[in-house]
C-alpha cells in the first residue's frame, strides 16, 4: 500500500531537519564506513599476500581510485575475493556516493546563498538591517567601498539582513564581497542567523526614508537589539528628529538622519561616533553652517588664519579658495596662504559679515608683527648683553 512505501531518499524521513546538516552527516557516515573497509582490505592483503604494509596500502588506494597501475595485484584467493567484495563492490560504490553527496551539497549551498538562506559563520563583522527604498545597490556599493578604505576595515565582512533580493544579490554587490540573509530585523531568528551578537557594528536603515512611520519599525528592531545588550553597537536612521530621544532611551549608540546620497556620512558615524552630528550640522542652516567670505589672503599661514577667527569668536576655518578657484581643504599649517576666499563654519544666528573677518585678520597681523618685533628686541638685547660680558 502507498502508506507503507519507503521514501525515495533518507532525507525525506527527516524533513524537519536542515538539509545541509543531513547531507554533511551522511557524508561523514559514508567516510567512516569507507575508512573501515580500507583498513580491513589493507590488513587482509598484508596478511594474505607477500607484500609490506606500505605496498598493501598502496595497492588498496590505487584500486579505490581505479587507477590500475598494475605494479601490485593480489595473487591469493583470499586477496582476490576481498578485493572484489570490499573494493570493487563496497568501497568504490561508497566513494561514488560520497562524491554525489558532495556535489549535491555544493548545489544546495549555492541555492541557499543565492536566495539569502545560508547561515555564515561570522564574527567581528558589520550587519546592515533593511534596504533603501530606491538606489539600494548604489548605496551598499558605495558604503562597502568607503568602509573598506578605513584602516582596520579593509577585509571586514558585511552582511545585509533584508527581505529584498530574493533571487540573489546584484553582481556588483556580490563582487564587493557583500552577502545577505533573507529576513526581517524584527525576527529574533533572523538576528541570530546573521550573528548580531558577534558583530562589530549593527546598522539599522530606515525602511522608508521619506515616511516618518518607518521609525516605528526601526524602533522595534532597536529595542530587540537593546534587550540583547547590543545597543552600544547600533547605529540607526531616524526620519523624525522628535523620535531621537526614544532611540537614545533604549541605549542606541548613534542616531542619524537618512542621507541616501552620502553613505560616507553613515560610515563616519559608525567609525567615529559623534562625527555625524558635525556632518549633519553642515547640512542644517538652523545651528551652524559653512559660509563663504570673499577676501584676499596673502601674508598669513593657515594656523594664523584659524587662530585669528577662533580668537575673535567668528568661527572655524574649513578651507580657502586659491587664485585658481580651487577649494583647498585642510592645507599645511605653516605654509603662507595665497587666495581670494575663505570657507568658515559660523553660527547661523550670528553670521559675521566680511568686514568683521577682515578686521580679525588685520588685528592678528598686528599681533604677529608685534610678537616678531618683541622677539627681535629680545634677541638684540641678549646679543648686547653677551658682547658687554665679553668686553668686561
Amino acid at each position: 500500500m502507498q502508506r507503507n512505501r519507503r521514501p525515495l531518499n533518507p532525507e525525506h524521513q527527516l524533513s524537519h531537519l536542515p538539509m545541509s546538516g543531513i547531507i554533511r552527516s551522511r557524508i561523514k557516515r559514508l567516510f567512516t564506513i569507507l575508512g573501515g573497509l580500507l583498513i580491513a582490505q589493507v590488513v587482509i592483503i598484508w596478511a594474505a599476500e607477500d607484500l609490506t604494509l606500505f605496498e598493501s596500502a598502496w595497492m588498496t588506494m590505487t584500486t579505490l581510485v581505479t587507477v590500475g597501475y598494475g605494479d601490485f595485484a593480489p595473487q591469493t584467493i583470499i586477496g582476490r575475493l576481498s578485493t572484489v567484495f570490499l573494493m570493487f563492490i563496497a568501497a568504490i560504490t561508497l566513494l561514488t556516493l560520497i562524491v554525489s553527496d558532495y556535489i549535491e551539497y555544493r548545489f544546495y549551498r549555492r541555492e541557499r546563498i543565492l536566495t539569502g538562506r545560508w547561515i555564515y559563520a561570522m564574527k567581528d563583522h558589520i550587519v546592515i538591517i533593511n534596504t533603501p527604498q530606491t538606489g539600494g545597490e548604489q548605496y551598499f556599493s558605495r558604503f562597502a567601498s568607503q568602509m573598506r578604505a578605513v584602516p582596520g576595515y579593509e577585509t571586514v565582512p558585511i552582511i545585509i539582513l533584508t527581505s529584498q533580493f530574493p533571487n540573489g544579490l546584484p553582481p556588483e554587490l556580490a563582487d564587493n564581497g557583500l552577502v545577505h540573509f533573507h529576513g526581517s530585523g524584527s525576527d529574533p531568528e533572523a538576528l541570530k542567523a546573521v550573528h548580531a551578537g558577534a558583530a562589530r557594528h549593527i546598522i539599522v536603515l530606515a525602511a522608508d526614508e521619506s515616511d516618518p512611520t518607518s521609525d516605528s519599525l526601526t524602533f522595534d528592531i532597536a529595542h530587540r537589539l537593546s534587550e540583547s545588550n547590543l545597543g552600544q553597537k547600533v547605529t540607526v536612521e531616524c526620519v523624525r528628529d522628535e523620535n531621537r530621544d526614544r532611540f537614545t532611551s533604549v541605549g542606541v549608540r548613534t542616531v542619524i538622519r537618512p542621507v541616501r546620497t552620502y553613505p560616507e556620512i553613515m560610515v563616519r558615524s559608525v567609525i567615529a561616533p559623534g562625527s555625524e552630528k558635525v556632518l549633519e550640522d553642515l547640512f542644517n542652516y538652523q545651528h551652524d553652517h559653512p559660509h563663504r567670505y570673499e577676501i584676499e589672503l596673502d601674508d598669513l599661514n593657515w594656523a594664523d588664519i584659524v587662530s585669528a577667527l577662533i580668537r575673535h569668536g567668528i568661527g572655524t576655518a574649513l578651507a580657502y579658495i586659491d587664485n585658481n578657484n580651487e577649494v583647498v581643504c585642510h592645507p599645511p599649517t605653516d605654509k603662507e596662504i595665497e587666495g581670494k576666499g575663505l570657507i568658515v563654519l559660523v553660527k547661523s544666528s550670528e553670521t559675521p559679515d566680511v568686514e568683521v573677518v577682515k578686521e580679525a585678520l588685520s588685528h592678528y597681523r598686528d599681533f604677529i608683527n608685534k610678537w616678531h618685533n618683541l622677539q627681535k628686541q629680545t634677541s638684540q638685547e641678549g646679543s648686547s648683553a653677551a658682547n658687554a660680558a665679553d668686553q668686561s
